[in-house]
């Protein structure tokens, strides 16, 4: 009973601050739009987003290591395992500027997709070549305009603790554009938003890690491969450590 109680609470707290995100980034973008093109403001009121659902939910604690190896005044394609939705609630605990490389179906979700439209977020239609070019050609833009975009390589969701194969697009990109790679391990997410129940009913323990960048500039564009090995290296080894 008393986890059921709990559970309510916690849901309704997360929808309401989620909710008052939406009208302040709505408001920022409104009154700061000549201003604010890269929607910067806007995205950073999602640093006091993701510390007050954190901090409000008891059966999350959450851990932040690596904030030395990001220079907020570099822009990185940053690369990430990926294992829940929660994931982007701790992303933002790196307080970077970034653009999410993000599936179709998250836009749609109510509130949640509408900031996320309102942040310029970038949208990914699976299995739609077009889409795809659409895609890195958004990516590049933001790129050149100082803003670092954020990709999950394993294209999906992790069913388990392991990563599973990268996709290229994030590599081949980081090398076109002379930018660094930055690896990110978030783990003990799979189990942070309840699957099949609304309720939570386990404590658990969520750690996102910035691990050192990966310099490009001494990739060619057919070393994509290498790149792309060398950072799920990275991000694999840094869960023993």
């Amino acid at each position: 009973m008393k986890q059921s109680v709990q559970s309510v609470i916690i849901w309704i707290i997360g929808i309401a601050l989620t909710v008052l995100l939406f009208f302040a980034m709505a408001f920022f973008s409104i009154i700061l739009y000549p201003f604010d093109r890269k929607r910067k403001i806007v995205h950073a009121q999602c640093f006091w987003w993701t510390n007050a659902v954190t901090a409000l939910n008891p059966y999350w604690k959450v851990t932040v290591s690596g904030l030395e190896n990001i220079d907020h005044h570099k822009k990185y394609v940053v690369v990430s395992n990926h294992q829940s939705l929660a994931d982007i609630v701790l992303m933002y605990k790196t307080k970077m500027q970034f653009k999410w490389v993000a599936k179709n179906s998250l836009f749609e979700i109510p509130v949640l997709g509408w900031n996320m439209r309102l942040a310029k977020h970038i949208r990914l239609e699976r299995g739609d070549f077009s889409s795809i070019k659409r895609v890195y050609k958004e990516a590049s833009q933001w790129l050149r305009n100082g803003v670092s975009v954020v990709f999950f390589p394993e294209g999906t969701r992790s069913d388990n603790q392991e990563m599973g194969a990268f996709q290229n697009g994030a590599f081949k990109l980081a090398i076109k554009e002379r930018v660094p790679i930055l690896p990110i391990r978030i783990e003990g997410t799979k189990d942070a938003i309840p699957k099949g129940s609304w309720r939570f009913t386990t404590k658990i323990s969520c750690v996102i890690k910035a691990l050192p960048p990966i310099d490009t500039s001494g990739f060619s564009p057919q070393d994509f491969v290498r790149l792309r090995e060398l950072a799920r290296e990275q991000l694999y080894n840094s869960a023993k450590i």
